[in-house]
């Protein structure tokens, strides 16, 4: 016997509310270690880092920084990526 998933249901499902909040609630830890972990000059990368959320087929959060200097600090640091790991080890 063969099983047959419901694809629309499970979409539905994966952009639901409880879904879209635990996606989320990931997010901002993520997004936390990187603000404590921030290398502090003027603040201005600290200050920067956001979460945000896209609905494609499934719910998706993205921590990013709007400061211009995002990229040199990440690719001299590499703070971001750190910080997702941390949070990957911590589940």
């Amino acid at each position: 016997m063969a099983t047959v998933f419901d694809d629309d249901a499970l979409d539905a499902l994966a952009r639901g509310p409880e879904i879209t909040g635990a996606v989320v609630e990931a997010a901002e830890r993520i997004a936390d270690q990187v603000r404590a972990d921030a290398p502090v000059r003027d603040g201005d990368y600290e200050a920067s880092i956001r979460v945000t959320v896209k609905q494609q087929k499934r719910s998706v959060a993205l921590v990013e920084s709007t400061d211009p200097k995002a990229l040199i600090i990440e690719a001299k640091t590499g703070v971001m990526a750190r910080a997702a790991k941390k949070s990957a080890r911590r589940r």
